[in-house]
């Protein structure tokens, strides 16, 4: 059993084709296969079922490419290791990120990091929360920036910052009118949101209460994918949203004056 073989097993389990995991890992299908099948004889067992399209790992093969995922991880945190010591920073940096934070939080450091460190390979995946944890366990992602707390077990978190909740009000509006708002303010039916998926969306009903909140008289409902879209409705409609902070922060005046912070109950 080597380290190669464990690579391509587990290029082969990442995109369920024989073909495209040797082009990955740069070298013939043949090779690959027959680096697979002196592993599967050495283990015993098949690895993959090759009879499905796309291929897919058998029982066993799953339990053996979890385990080759943590040696590989292994693997490269000994080589990180040897090469601090040599004070290099080189490999590959596999980064996930959500929808919600990429578009505002990337242009903040990526241009920094790669001048910093010009011989890491940084790679970023922008995916909804779910897909990050999977690739997390799986070891498809180094580290991911998502909203916390996640309390998944085996996932290590630290808080980066915190980030306001700014109202993004319609002129046409009865809110545009207030300096500042409460959550209970909100009219759910003129609420925008984010589609299902966005961890982002699940704070927001939340905040307004809308599992309490009915829909009624509403005739018109939109689930937006990206939070420029629901910037871009809220101003052609009689409607409010919530934005995070950073995505507030390259807005022009003119567009500012829309935008309306909240006190809390207390104040």
């Amino acid at each position: 059993m080597t380290l190669v073989q464990l690579k391509y097993v587990v290029a082969v389990d990442n995109l369920r084709h024989f073909a495209e995991a040797a082009d990955h890992c740069h070298v013939t299908q043949p090779t690959l296969s027959m680096q697979l099948y002196k592993l599967e004889q050495e283990l015993g067992m098949k690895l993959f079922d090759r009879s499905k399209q796309p291929v897919i790992p058998t029982e066993s093969g799953k339990e053996v490419i979890a385990q080759a995922r943590k040696i590989l991880a292994e693997a490269d945190a000994l080589q990180h290791i040897v090469d601090q010591r040599h004070g290099m920073h080189t490999g590959e940096l596999k980064v996930g990120i959500i929808p919600t934070l990429a578009p505002y939080l990337l242009p903040l450091f990526v241009q920094s990091f790669t001048q910093k460190y010009p011989k890491v390979k940084l790679t970023v995946h922008e995916m909804t929360t779910e897909a990050i944890i999977t690739r997390l366990r799986e070891g498809r992602l180094d580290v991911a920036i998502l909203v916390t707390p996640l309390n998944e077990k085996g996932i290590s978190e630290q808080v980066l910052f915190y980030e306001k909740l700014i109202a993004y009000v319609s002129k046409k509006n009865t809110l545009y009118k207030k300096h500042y708002l409460l959550s209970k303010d909100i009219d759910p039916r003129k609420l925008w949101l984010l589609e299902e998926g966005h961890c982002f969306r699940s704070q927001i009903m939340n905040l307004c209460e809308l599992q309490k909140a009915g829909r009624e008289g509403n005739f018109f409902e939109y689930e937006a994918g990206s939070i420029e879209t629901l910037r871009r409705m809220v101003e052609l409609n009689d409607g409010i949203t919530i934005l995070p902070e950073l995505a507030t922060m390259d807005l022009r005046s003119s567009h500012s004056v829309t935008s309306r912070h909240f006190h809390s109950a207390s104040t």
